[in-house]
Formats: C-alpha cells, structure tokens, sequence
C-alpha cells in the first residue's frame, strides 16, 4: 500500500482541474479529480483520501454545504476550499464549518501546495521526528496526538476538526503561557498573520463550543491585547 498522500482536487473548470492534477502529481502526490459533488461522492467510496482541495462554487452544490456535510461524515480528512469570493464572510464561514485552510483565486500552485503539505503536516501524514506526549490530561480531558483523538471527562470522543486539534495542542504543549494570535498561526498554519485574518478566532470559538467551554469553567481565557492562554493544568504522560 502507498504511503504517498492522496489529494482529491474537486473543481468544476476543466482547466484548473488538469493543471492542478500535472502539478501535485509532479510533486510527488497522488491526485484524484473531481468536477463536482456527484464524482467527490464516487472518489470518496472507492477510493482512500487524505485531503480534499474543494472549490466552493460547484454546479450541483454549494462546497460550504459540502464541507459542512463532510465534517459530520468523515471528520478527520482534512479539507483547504477554494474560493473566487472576496468578501471575508464567505472565508470565515468555511472556517466556522470545519475547513483547515482556504485559498482565494486566482492562486499559484506552489502556495496550494505549501498549504496541502501544512495540513498534511499538522494532521498527521507527514511524520516529524521529535519527543512528543503519549498523552495529555487537562480539565477531566485527555488529548493523544499519537491517535489525534480527544476524549472528554464521561469517555466520550470529541470530533476535532485537524485545525482544531493542532491549535488544542499548541496550547498543551505551553499551558499557562499567552499566546497572541500571530504566534498561534505561526505556529499552527506556518503562515504570517493578515491584519484583518480572524481565523484564529474562529477556531478558538469552535474549539471552546466543542469543549464546553462556555465561560462557567474557563479552559482557556482570552487576554486583552494580548491573544489566549490555556488556564488548566495540565499532565503530560511521556511516551512508554
């Protein structure tokens, strides 16, 4: 079996499909390509995919509707939309549903495919070498990035989006330290921030909506002017 990572490129222009498809598979990945929903459906059931780039204006479906489908679905493929809107809204509403990354067209393939690698990279199918945690508890909460899976207080697991999970453990791999939001996209996306990029506030908004966080019992406070900080303790159990 391959272990080269295998992208679905789902786009309804012929030429953009075809210049992606020569360019991934160029570097070194497998690409499969789609021209809308009905075929991302085939490639999904027959096929093992590891990232889905996904434009967000299809002909037989929204890719915001799309995405948000797939996050209840198969939440751990991550997803990078494609977008020819402008407006800011349309991006952080993707970011609100589960997307990973997003890109506005017109792009250069080069900057898709330092994305892909980034989320690949944050999600696990790119291993890097380096001492991690086998495990981390925090707030009756244990988080594993061997498994990438959060489990709450009752033995539940919590369906993390990959962005979100890498954000959770930047927080638990500095807990108690503030961290302003250009550091978090340093340090999660590997990209510098936008003066008027709040997706990193989005994230944190989906993250505390997932853990419960609802101001009751504060896992992480919110500094002013100064970004977040994870505000529980936390145990780091070393690998056996």
């Amino acid at each position: 079996m391959s272990t080269t990572p295998h992208i679905l490129v789902v786009d309804d222009d012929l030429e953009i499909r075809k210049l992606l498809g020569r360019y991934l598979d160029g570097q070194g990945l497998r690409v499969a390509l789609a021209a809308d929903k009905r075929e991302l459906e085939e490639k999904l059931a027959t096929q093992q995919i590891d990232l889905i780039v996904l434009d967000v204006m299809l002909p037989d479906g929204s890719g915001l509707d799309i995405c948000r489908q797939l996050r209840d679905r198969k939440p751990h493929i991550p997803i990078i939309l494609l977008t020819a809107l402008k407006e800011d809204v349309d991006r952080i509403i993707g970011l609100e549903i589960g997307a990973d990354d997003y890109l506005g067209k017109p792009f250069n393939p080069r900057e898709l495919l330092a994305r892909i690698r980034a989320v690949l990279r944050r999600s696990g199918e790119v291993v890097e070498t380096g001492m991690v945690a086998a495990h981390y508890r925090f707030a009756g909460f244990v988080a594993s990035p061997e498994t990438r899976a959060v489990v709450d207080p009752e033995g539940t697991e919590i369906a993390l989006t990959g962005a979100e999970f890498d954000l959770l453990i930047v927080f638990l791999d500095r807990p108690g330290r503030v961290l302003s939001r250009e550091q978090l996209l340093d340090l999660t996306q590997g990209r510098e921030a936008d003066p008027l990029d709040r997706s990193i506030d989005v994230l944190m908004s989906r993250l505390r909506r997932k853990l419960g966080d609802d101001g009751k019992f504060q896992i992480f406070k919110t500094v002013r002017n100064g970004g977040y900080q994870l505000a529980v303790k936390v145990e780091a159990e070393a690998p056996a």
